[in-house]
C-alpha cells in the first residue's frame, strides 16, 4: 500500500472512531491506539503534502446531530497541538512565564453573561457550530446564574462529571450492560439532553479555563489574572500553576502524582503563555493556535504474560472477555486483569495464552492491553456459556463482534434479575442475598418471580440445606409474605425493565393514575408525553411488555400481589414548589421519609440546587457545603427541619 492509500485508510479509521466516541458514546479503540494512528497520519501528511478535506488533522469535534438549536461561534474553537515530552514543554515556553493546568476530559462549553445574568450557553460542537444548552447549563451544580460584573462576559470551560458522581450513578443501574462506560460519555449525553431535568440529575460541574471577552476589565495582560478574576465572580476555575522552563518538570510531577486520586476526569495538561498579547501575536495554523500546547501523559508500560481469558456473563446474556495476566506494577498499583471489551478486539490483538503483552493504564487509571508482542492467536471462543453451559452465539453489530448466551433462563441472568427484584427500592425482601438466590435457582426452587411466593413447596429441602434451618426459612418466608402488599411503581422497577428506575416508574404510574391495564399497554407516543420519559426509555418499556413471555410472567406475578394505590392527599399545599434535602435529619426518619412527605403534599424534591429550587433543607445552615454555597449564591432560602415543620407542618 502506498502512502496516499494509507492516508485514506487512516482518515477513514480515525473518523469512524471519532464518530463512535463523540456521537454514539461508544469506544471502538483505545486512546493509545487512536493517538498512534493519528501520529502516523500527521507524519504521512507531512511527507506527502497530501491532506484530505475530511482528515481529522483539519477537522475537530463532533458534528451537530441533535435537535438542540444551533449557534455559530464568533471565531473557530481550535484544538491544541500535543506532546508527551516534558522537554518539549520547556522548549515551547522558552523564557516566557506560562500557565500549566489540567486538560479536563468533558465537554467544552461557552457561557455568555449580560448585566450579571447568564444569557447563553453553547457547546463547542465541531469548533464552528455548537448547540445551545442554556436551560441545561442552568442546572449545573456549581455554575453562577448571577454575577457581580454587569458588563458583557464570554468565557469557556469544561462541563464534567466527577468520578465519584459517575460511580454513584452507575451503582444505581442494576443492568451491567446499561452502565455508562466513562464520565466523559455520560457528561456529553447529559449536557446535550432535550430535558434539562435529566441534566440536573447527573451532577454536572463547570470548570472555567478561559476568558474570551470581558469589556472594561483590565487583566494586566495575564491569563492567571483572568482566572483569578473569574474566581472572584463565583466560578470554579481549573487548577493551575504558573511556571517557566526551570519549574516545568516539578509542576508536571505535581500533577502526575495528583491524578492518581483526582476526582475530575483529565487526560493530560495544558500549557498556555501567560502573556495574552504575546500568545495572540503568534497566530495559528489551520487547526492549532500557537499560544498553547497540550501535554498527554506518557503511559507507563509494563510487559507481562497472558495467563487466561475469563469469560464473564451478565444478566443481559452478553459474555465479556477479561484478560488475566501475571501481576505488574503500573502507576503505583499492582494490576493483573483488564477488560478486552469484545471479540473484535480479541481478534485484532491476536491474543493467545502465554503471549507476551504490554499493558498500561489509560489516563493513568484504567488497565488496558496496548500491544501483543507474540500474537499466537490461540484463544478459543467458548461455544458454551461459562455459567449454564448453553450454546453461545457471536453477534456482529456494525463490525463489532460480541459473544452472547442463547439460554433465556441462564442463571447468570436470573441471579441479577432476582437480586434487583428483592432489593430495598423494589420488593424489599430481606434475607435473600445473591448467594441464597443462586442456591435456590440452582436447586430449581425459583425460575420466575412468582415462584418466590411459593417457597413453602420446598420447605423441607430448604431447612435441610447446609447453612439454613427452620429459623432462616421462616424469616425468608415472612419477608416474602410481607412484600405482597406493594405499590405498583415498586413492581415496575423490580421486574427489571431496561432504563426504568424508581423515579421513572413513579412518573409512569402517576401519569396513568395507577391504572394497571393502561400502564402495561402504554405506547411509545403516549409515554414520551410524560415529562422525564425520553424516546429510548419509552421504546425499551414498550419492548418489555410487548414480549409475550415477559407479559405472561408479569401477569402471573401480579396475581400474587396486593397492589396498593396511593391515596392522594387533598392537601396539596406544596404543589409547584421544589425542595433540595441535604445533611442528616432528626425529625424525619431519613431523607426518603421527608421526600415522601413533600411529594405527598404535591411538592417536588430534586438532588441539586438550581434557580428553580424554592428551599434548601439543611439542619446545618452555616455549613460550607457546595449546596449551601449555591443556595446563597442564588438567594435561595436555607431552612432547617424545624423551620420546615413550622412553616409547612408535619
Amino acid at each position: 500500500m502506498n502512502k496516499t492509500e494509507r492516508i485514506k485508510e487512516l482518515v477513514k479509521i480515525l473518523n469512524e472512531a471519532s464518530l463512535a466516541y463523540y456521537q454514539k458514546a461508544e469506544e471502538i479503540m483505545s486512546n493509545l491506539e487512536y493517538d498512534k494512528l493519528y501520529d502516523e497520519l500527521v507524519k504521512l501528511e507531512k511527507e506527502t503534502g497530501v491532506v484530505l478535506a475530511n482528515s481529522p488533522t483539519v477537522n475537530v469535534g463532533y458534528e451537530v446531530v441533535s435537535e438542540l438549536p444551533k449557534f455559530t461561534h464568533k471565531s473557530p474553537m481550535l484544538s491544541l497541538d500535543k506532546t508527551k515530552e516534558v522537554e518539549e514543554l520547556k522548549a515551547f515556553t522558552k523564557d516566557k512565564k506560562s500557565v500549566l493546568s489540567w486538560k479536563l476530559d468533558g465537554l467544552t462549553v461557552v457561557l455568555t453573561y449580560s448585566d450579571g445574568k447568564l444569557v447563553n450557553a453553547v457547546t463547542r460542537g465541531n469548533g464552528q457550530v455548537g448547540e445551545v444548552i442554556t436551560a441545561n447549563a442552568k442546572t449545573f451544580k456549581n455554575i453562577p446564574l448571577n454575577i457581580s460584573y454587569k458588563g458583557e462576559l464570554t468565557l469557556r470551560g469544561e462541563a464534567i462529571i466527577k468520578y465519584s458522581d459517575f460511580n454513584r450513578i452507575n451503582e444505581e443501574i442494576q443492568d451491567a450492560d446499561a452502565k455508562y462506560k466513562n464520565p466523559r460519555n455520560l457528561c456529553s449525553g447529559s449536557v446535550r439532553q432535550l430535558n434539562s431535568e435529566i441534566t440536573a440529575s447527573r451532577s454536572v460541574n463547570f470548570i472555567a479555563f478561559a476568558v474570551i471577552e470581558a469589556e472594561g476589565v483590565d487583566f494586566n495582560n495575564s491569563i492567571d489574572t483572568q482566572l483569578s478574576w473569574l474566581e472572584s465572580q463565583g466560578f470554579e476555575t481549573v487548577e493551575r500553576k504558573v511556571v517557566d522552563k526551570d519549574s516545568m518538570e516539578d509542576a508536571v510531577n505535581f500533577f502526575a502524582k495528583k491524578i492518581v486520586d483526582y476526582d475530575y476526569p483529565s487526560d493530560g495538561l495544558v500549557l498556555m503563555f501567560d502573556d495574552i498579547e504575546y500568545g495572540l501575536s503568534l497566530g495559528r495554523t489551520a487547526k492549532f493556535p500557537r499560544n498553547g500546547i497540550a501535554f498527554k501523559w506518557k503511559d507507563e508500560m509494563a510487559l507481562t504474560k497472558l495467563k487466561e481469558i475469563e469469560w464473564s456473563a451478565s444478566r443481559t446474556g452478553l459474555i465479556n472477555p477479561v484478560a488475566i495476566f501475571e501481576p505488574v506494577e503500573l502507576e503505583g498499583t499492582t494490576v493483573s486483569r483488564a477488560s478486552v471489551h469484545n471479540l473484535s478486539i480479541v481478534e485484532e490483538l491476536e491474543l493467545g495464552i502465554g503471549d507476551e503483552i504490554s499493558v498500561y493504564k489509560a489516563n493513568m487509571i484504567i488497565p488496558q492491553i496496548a500491544e501483543n508482542k507474540t500474537k499466537s492467536g490461540n484463544i478459543v471462543i467458548p461455544d458454551k456459556c461459562p455459567v449454564c453451559n448453553s450454546e453461545t452465539v457471536i453477534k456482529n453489530d456494525k463490525g463489532v463482534k460480541t459473544l452472547h448466551c442463547t439460554n433465556r433462563d441462564c442463571p447468570a441472568k436470573h441471579v441479577k434479575n432476582f437480586s434487583l427484584f428483592v432489593s430495598r427500592d423494589a420488593m424489599n425482601i430481606d434475607g435473600l442475598s445473591e448467594e441464597t438466590l443462586e442456591k435456590f435457582i440452582d436447586s430449581g426452587y425459583i425460575k420466575e418471580f412468582r415462584d418466590l411466593y411459593h417457597l413453602d413447596q420446598y420447605k423441607d429441602e430448604i431447612i435441610n440445606t447446609p447453612g439454613f434451618g427452620e429459623l432462616s426459612y421462616n424469616n425468608i418466608v415472612n419477608a416474602v409474605e410481607k412484600s405482597r402488599k406493594v405499590m405498583l411503581h415498586s413492581v415496575l422497577y423490580a421486574v427489571g425493565i431496561p432504563n426504568i428506575g424508581v423515579a421513572n416508574a413513579k412518573l409512569i404510574c402517576k401519569a396513568y393514575n395507577y391504572d394497571l391495564e393502561k400502564i402495561v399497554n402504554a405506547t411509545v407516543d403516549d409515554l414520551v408525553t410524560i415529562d422525564g420519559i425520553g424516546d429510548i426509555m419509552a421504546a425499551k418499556y414498550v419492548e418489555y411488555f410487548s414480549d409475550k413471555d415477559n407479559r405472561a410472567k408479569f401477569d402471573r406475578l401480579i396475581l400474587e400481589l396486593d397492589i396498593e394505590k396511593p391515596e392522594v392527599n387533598e392537601n396539596q399545599s406544596l404543589e409547584g414548589m421544589t425542595f433540595v434535602v441535604t445533611g442528616s435529619l432528626t425529625q424525619f426518619e431519613n431523607r426518603n421519609a421527608l421526600k415522601a412527605y413533600i411529594e405527598d403534599l404535591g411538592g417536588k424534591v430534586t438532588g441539586s440546587v438550581s434557580a428553580k429550587t424554592n428551599y434548601l433543607i439543611n439542619n446545618d445552615i452555616e455549613s460550607s457545603s457546595s449546596k449551601n454555597k449555591k443556595a446563597k449564591q442564588l438567594n435561595i432560602p436555607i431552612i432547617t427541619e424545624d423551620m420546615f415543620i413550622e412553616q409547612f407542618g408535619k
